[in-house]
């Protein structure tokens, strides 16, 4: 049995991984739009009942329009999902992964409520984040419970 975990722990390893690289390559794939063409495309949104899809736009344009966050992002998602993967820093890349895939979940549980398959897919990949840092609890409980002298 405890093969079988240590094979399924590898397997998440592997999968949150793979997803953060692919994520992280994703981000440098399309050109950053213009101000002005993510004003004319959110324009084109403003009506009430497409609300959430406006602020879908907003969100991902304004990361992409600081000029530095929607990269930042790709290269941590690519840094920490190669961590992830090689065995010696696998958790130290569950640890480094763990704000992102909450903030990825949490994206798409706010603004993407219609998306149920992307949400229990991101929802799915933050538990595997967390069973990953879980696992691994005996590195780094010391250094959430200190002991009474």
């Amino acid at each position: 049995m405890s093969k079988l975990i240590s094979v399924l722990f590898i397997i998440f390893r592997l999968a949150l991984g793979g997803f953060m690289i692919y994520g992280g390559i994703q981000k440098f794939q399309k050109p950053i739009p213009e101000p002005i063409e993510v004003v004319e495309k959110a324009q084109k949104f403003t009506s009430p009942e497409k609300e959430n899809t406006l602020q879908k736009i907003l969100y991902i344009s304004g990361t992409k329009q600081t000029g530095y966050f929607w990269q930042v992002l790709g290269v941590c998602e690519l840094l920490f999902g190669l961590l992830l993967i090689i065995q010696g820093t696998g958790f130290i890349g569950a640890i480094f992964l763990l704000p992102i895939t909450l903030h990825i979940f949490l994206f798409h549980l706010f603004l993407e409520t219609d998306e149920i398959a992307e949400l229990i897919q991101t929802g799915g990949l933050f538990v595997i984040n967390i069973a990953l840092v879980l696992r691994e609890q005996e590195k780094w409980k010391h250094l959430v419970w200190i002991k009474p002298i």
